[in-house]
């Protein structure tokens, strides 16, 4: 007999309420997770793109720019501020492995004299020697000239030195190198980077490199201050009034100066890099350096950090003259420039790695060389023969 078809209706178990809350915990951390997720992205997309940008930069110069750029300006500037303001240098001699060649050498030639032909003596006189720190055991070669690099037939067209701007830190060293008048042409190199909105090769053209001289480091970020770039008719950002300029003619002749009052636009202008105030006005440390109370040279706290620092400026005859080296507060700094025979100067850029100068040499029959003008600087010496992220300046022979 056939059994009737039998229809069974199952009904699916209904879910407890007693698992409510826990489906909508799981489904809460879900979306907590898939948004932190997201939210990631795009940093780390940004990171990723700060640490391969074109151009040369260390990473903790980029990973340091980066935290900066995304709202960390504050944090770092403590973290600076409370770092160097505390590693304060000591009151030793200095140590011959921070001391530049000229003094290893006992006050003998430097390293980068190039080779020229005989019988070509000299007509460039250097400054009178520098008197050493007071108080100190005098060092072989402290404060005395000596020639850096040499033109063609012999004339010196860099000399060098370095001296002890702090009493109370003799551990201190500043190297200066002094360019006279006439005898070198400046350039102006914009970054891959900075300032923002150039084009270029961002390096030192290989047409040039024959009659390289020296390779110098500019001035801060332009977003950490509010000073202008121009070069060959182009200006961005624009140039302010009142702030410390560095300013290349079309004879490539540098002049440093207040813009607006010793500096301004003429149709000899081809370049112009500002950076804050001036720091040293009519031969002398401008006042306020120690306390920067209205801040022309940074955050409030910026002036006190032991660090590497730079500076450019320009004697009575116009002579160029650069001043860097580490452990130097901003009025250190100032007092360096001020010994050195600047009359009107600026602050550079500041940190290591940002700080550099090279001097390069092209010895008969043999490849040209370059060298640090203070062998601690962070940076080689041939950094700006590929592109750079910074702008620079660069001198060649005339």
């Amino acid at each position: 007999m056939n059994r009737p078809d039998v229809i069974t209706t199952d009904t699916p178990p209904q879910p407890s309420p007693l698992n409510a809350p826990k489906r909508r915990r799981r489904l809460w951390w879900k979306i907590v997770a898939l948004t932190v997720g997201l939210l990631m992205v795009v940093p780390v997309v940004s990171y990723t793109e700060a640490l391969t940008a074109p151009g040369y930069a260390s990473w903790q110069d980029r990973s340091v720019g980066w935290v900066r750029d995304n709202g960390g300006a504050g944090l770092v500037n403590a973290i600076e501020n409370w770092w160097y303001t505390v590693h304060a240098p000591s009151n030793e001699a200095p140590a011959a492995a921070v001391l530049p060649g000229v003094a290893q050498q006992y006050g003998g030639p430097a390293k980068a004299q190039l080779s020229a032909p005989s019988g070509n003596a000299s007509t460039v006189i250097p400054p009178a020697p520098v008197a050493p720190l007071a108080g100190a055991a005098t060092i072989p070669g402290e404060g005395k000239w000596t020639v850096g690099a040499t033109g063609a037939a012999g004339q010196p067209v860099i000399y060098t030195t370095f001296l002890r701007p702090d009493p109370g830190h003799a551990s201190v060293v500043a190297a200066v190198a002094w360019i006279p008048v006439g005898a070198t042409r400046a350039h102006l190199v914009p970054g891959t980077k900075q300032p923002s909105g150039w084009s270029g090769s961002a390096a030192i053209p290989s047409a040039d490199i024959p009659s390289l001289v020296a390779t110098f480091n500019s001035g801060w970020k332009f977003k950490d201050m509010d000073g202008g770039f121009y070069l060959n008719g182009h200006e961005n950002p624009v140039l302010q009034q009142g702030l410390a300029s560095v300013v290349i003619d079309t004879q490539g002749r540098i002049t440093v100066g207040e813009w607006g009052r010793d500096v301004s636009m003429g149709q000899d202008v081809v370049a112009v890099r500002q950076n804050l105030h001036l720091v040293v006005d009519n031969g002398a440390p401008v006042s306020g350096l120690d306390a920067n109370a209205t801040g022309l040279w940074g955050s409030s706290r910026n002036q006190s950090q032991y660090t590497w620092r730079s500076g450019l400026g320009t004697d009575a005859a116009g002579n160029l003259i650069y001043v860097a080296g580490n452990g130097l507060t901003l009025q250190t700094l100032a007092t360096a420039m001020t010994d050195a025979g600047i009359r009107r100067g600026m602050q550079l850029d500041i940190h290591s790695k940002m700080v550099n100068f090279a001097i390069w040499a092209h010895p008969v029959n043999a490849a040209a060389e370059s060298t640090n003008l203070l062998p601690d600087m962070g940076a080689s010496p041939t950094r700006y023969l590929a592109a750079d992220q910074r702008d620079f300046f660069y001198l060649t022979l005339k």
